[in-house]
């Protein structure tokens, strides 16, 4: 069984037991976020598709870690004016473990 999930304006594939990196979410390690924004559920042979959203299906999971992904370097550079400018960027990411995938 697996699901598409809506979150933070991308969207998953997600089967229980995966441990996916999305945009950061407000809480602590151990705490329980649902998904409520869910696109589509397959379970086996049969596959609900939302108009926009499917109905009375959330799926649930556990933030495993909160963290900043590595470094990037912006560098803007503009030839023969003495214009250089270099700035990094640390995008942060929750990582969750999907825990189950809940529809009526």
């Amino acid at each position: 069984m697996y699901a598409v999930v809506a979150a933070g304006g991308k969207q998953y594939k997600v089967e229980e037991g995966d441990v996916l990196r999305i945009e950061k979410v407000d809480g602590d390690v151990g705490d329980t976020v649902t998904f409520d924004k869910v696109l589509l559920v397959a379970d086996g042979e049969q596959l609900t598709i939302g108009q926009p959203l499917v109905e009375n299906t959330s799926v649930s999971a556990k933030i495993v870690e909160q963290g900043k992904n590595k470094k990037i370097i912006v560098f803007k550079f503009k030839r023969r004016k003495g214009y250089r400018k270099t700035q990094g960027h640390r995008q942060p990411f929750t990582a969750v473990k999907i825990d189950s995938i809940v529809s009526a």
